[in-house]
């Protein structure tokens, strides 16, 4: 990662503004409250998010429209359309990782850049989405009539 001048002024300040850069590379740079860690947002790959599910090691919240949670979702997800995402509003599992996921991890990067703002922590997404999903062979679970 490189800063400009001007941008490595600005990481200096950082941990005394609470604010947010982006740097020459487009990754961005959250420092939250003092006291509190720097927030990052990374990908996950399917095969790994499968063995959390797996494990019940993790909280999965699909970022997608209602339509197409309802369309076919990862077992477990709980839906927060990232249009209306409010990431105060998202419980957090002290034992569980919370994961976040989309069609094709571009919403699902959106809300984990506000999740990992609000919480301070690494956040993780799926890295491709379910499409990425599906084409590692992982099924979707259908919704159930009731």
């Amino acid at each position: 990662m490189r800063f400009t001048p001007l941008g490595l002024v600005a990481a200096a300040m950082l941990p005394l503004s609470g604010c947010m850069i982006v740097d020459n590379s487009g990754d961005r740079i959250v420092a939250g409250a003092p006291g509190r860690s720097v927030a990052q947002v990374e990908t996950l790959p399917a095969s790994e998010l499968a063995a959390l599910i797996a494990s019940g090691q993790v909280v999965l919240i699909d970022v997608r429209t209602p339509d197409e949670y309802e369309g076919g979702r990862i077992a477990s997800a709980l839906n927060a359309p990232v249009q209306t995402f409010d990431a105060a509003a998202i419980p957090r599992d002290a034992t569980r990782e919370t994961i976040l996921y989309c069609r094709s991890s571009g919403r699902s990067k959106r809300a984990a850049d506000m999740l990992a703002a609000e919480w301070g922590t690494k956040v993780r997404h799926l890295e491709g989405g379910v499409l990425a999903w599906q084409d590692g062979g992982l099924e979707l679970e259908m919704p159930t009539g009731d």
